[in-house]
């Protein structure tokens, strides 16, 4: 179910994802009316928005929502709601429909009634979802060894997203609450894209495969489902 495109620069990866983009989205606005795409925050996948916002697409009838969210308020430096904001529903892409994570409530657990009856009401299959994967393994906010991580990889779930707390580091920084896709929310795709980038993330995403243990490097159960093609997109 995995398939690896590995580029000699990252310019080429972007266009090729680009492309693939807009033809799931185009053709799913086509055959239902509309179209759901499911995004990740940080640097890699910045380029990609922002080729994207000016994309002729008829972006009033997709559906833009977070893979997933720390839980902090729109005006917080690190809000991927703001960050995707601030570099994809810009330009041709401003009119889309925007469904965030955050909600009012004071913490995700308390939050997740809501933000799960948010996604309920995206359409599915999910077109197409933009993953990413940090050094320790995690994908959208599937951390190891996190509180709730149990529960947010059984695939068998009805729950589309998951509270989780993960346990502090390097990679998580000071936020650890988040919101995130379950991983059976992440297999309502009809697509995951896994974009990574430089020899440190290729030589993670080796460990992955390598291995079987879940926990330790939650990225496994995406990369070991039977459900759903995975598209790994890579460069330098």
């Amino acid at each position: 179910m995995v398939t690896e495109h590995l580029f000699d620069n990252r310019a080429d990866m972007i266009a090729a994802l680009q492309a693939e983009c807009e033809t799931a989205l185009r053709q799913s606005i086509e055959e239902r009316g509309e179209a759901t795409f499911l995004v990740s925050g940080g640097s890699t996948p910045e380029p990609l928005y922002k080729a994207l916002s000016h994309s002729d697409l008829d972006w009033e009838s997709i559906y833009v929502a977070l893979v997933d969210e720390r839980w902090v308020d729109f005006g917080h430096d690190k809000s991927n709601e703001a960050f995707t904001v601030k570099h994809l529903i810009q330009n041709k892409a401003a009119v889309a429909n925007l469904v965030g994570m955050k909600n009012s409530a004071e913490t995700a657990a308390e939050g997740l009634v809501d933000c799960e009856a948010a996604y309920q009401q995206l359409a599915q299959p999910f077109d197409i979802t933009i993953l990413g994967m940090g050094s320790d393994g995690h994908t959208a906010s599937l951390f190891p060894h996190a509180q709730g991580l149990d529960e947010a990889l059984n695939p068998d779930s009805a729950q589309l997203c998951a509270a989780i707390i993960a346990k502090q580091s390097e990679v998580t920084g000071a936020i650890v609450e988040r919101m995130t896709l379950s991983l059976a929310g992440l297999l309502r795709s009809k697509s995951l894209v896994l974009l990574i980038t430089g020899d440190e993330k290729l030589a993670v995403l080796r460990a992955a495969q390598a291995g079987t243990d879940v926990k330790e490097m939650p990225i496994r159960a995406v990369l070991q489902q039977q459900l759903v093609p995975v598209s790994i997109y890579w460069a330098p």
